[in-house]
């Protein structure tokens, strides 16, 4: 209303157009336009993304302290029931449920919330985010009650994981078994980020899965991650690895297109040859990032590179030392005949350098 006389204009648009309003909103504002009309009301309902986060309800002021943990995921799971129960019975499909949430005993309360709403609504696809009260720096005891207590939620909400398209772990040490069961479960995942999680340190993970098309894997202790059989995985990402060799190898992976690792090598690293590690690929996409002052790729010749490189377009070098300019780099140009575009940063000066090679017979160099 304006000055108690005139209709409230915003209520009158078209549903489509207040629907694009609503959807712009942060949930909980989202959720706080039920007050105003029934029709708000039926706006809410009519959401196709609903992104519910921990902290979304709560003040800026919350802590990872066990008790603000409890606080934030009692608050998510009421706020989870309103929002998914309110929908009950809507011909409106849910294209994304976004949910971060505490690893806790709440946890399982949310799970099964959420299966409820798959079993009786039309969800398209499934974002899992799950996080821990210590968020770094993790003991062998955290890493281990993370682990225990992350099972027992997976035990109890099999259905809730076997939907999931998108899911984002961290700190979480498991058993042997647990890493084949949890992707024979979870068969519709598209998209797994695992941050410090592993099964000990030196163990080796195997990855057979139907459906992942992304794998990112940030430290953790693995020995080496074996990607066995993953016929639509394109893009993989290798952060801090602790292995002595390789830090992972590659079974059936088609359509891997896009690799990025990124490390800081220590004393006992060693040189990897990017022919064996890359090896039953043909990339287009390399990014490495060395991030300090030792060279972890060992330069090799164009036999050894061009089956791997013959469809290499873009190539990214982060954080090299000033000695490797770009002679060392000459190895890559002449094992990637097809090479579009070529970015170096240099450690000290951060300066950048692009190629642009292979239109029209040139090749233009920028700084």
């Amino acid at each position: 209303m304006v000055e108690g006389h005139e209709d409230d204009r915003l209520s009158k648009l078209p549903d489509d157009l207040l629907l694009n309003i609503v959807e712009r909103l942060d949930i909980a504002d989202a959720a706080r336009t039920t007050i105003l009309s029934r029709r708000w009301k039926d706006v809410l309902a009519r959401l196709s993304k609903v992104v519910i986060r921990a902290g979304s309800f709560e003040s800026k002021h919350t802590t990872s302290k066990k008790d603000d943990i409890v606080r934030s995921n009692t608050t998510i799971l009421d706020a989870t029931r309103s929002i998914l129960e309110r929908r009950a019975g809507s011909l409106y499909t849910i294209q994304l449920l976004c949910m971060q949430f505490y690893l806790g005993d709440e946890s399982i309360f949310i799970g099964q919330t959420v299966a409820n709403s798959i079993a009786t609504q039309k969800v398209a696809s499934v974002d899992f985010t799950i996080l821990t009260k210590v968020r770094r720096n993790c003991t062998k005891d955290e890493l281990l009650t993370n682990g225990r207590q992350f099972m027992s939620f997976f035990d109890s909400c099999p259905n809730t994981f076997g939907c999931l398209a998108r899911l984002t772990l961290e700190n979480l040490r498991l058993g042997e078994s647990a890493f084949p069961k949890f992707f024979s479960i979870c068969k519709q995942l598209e998209f797994l980020f695992l941050h410090n999680c592993d099964m000990g340190i030196q163990s080796l993970l195997e990855v057979e899965h139907p459906q992942l098309s992304e794998l990112v894997i940030a430290s953790g202790c693995f020995k080496r991650v074996h990607l066995k059989w993953a016929p639509k995985l394109t893009i993989l990402k290798f952060s801090i690895f602790r292995s002595k060799d390789d830090p992972f190898c590659l079974g059936y992976v088609p359509l891997l297109q896009t690799v990025s690792i990124i490390n800081t090598a220590l004393s006992w690293h060693k040189m990897l040859k990017l022919s064996e590690l890359l090896g039953k690929t043909a990339i287009s996409n390399l990014h490495l990032n060395f991030r300090s002052e030792k060279i972890w790729v060992k330069p090799e010749g164009r036999r050894q590179l061009l089956p791997v490189f013959h469809k290499l377009r873009i190539v990214n070098l982060l954080n090299i030392p000033e000695e490797c300019d770009l002679t060392w780099t000459m190895f890559l140009l002449q094992g990637a005949p097809n090479l579009k575009e070529l970015r170096i940063v240099v450690n000290s000066c951060a300066g950048s350098f692009m190629f642009n090679g292979n239109r029209g017979g040139e090749e233009e160099w920028c700084i």
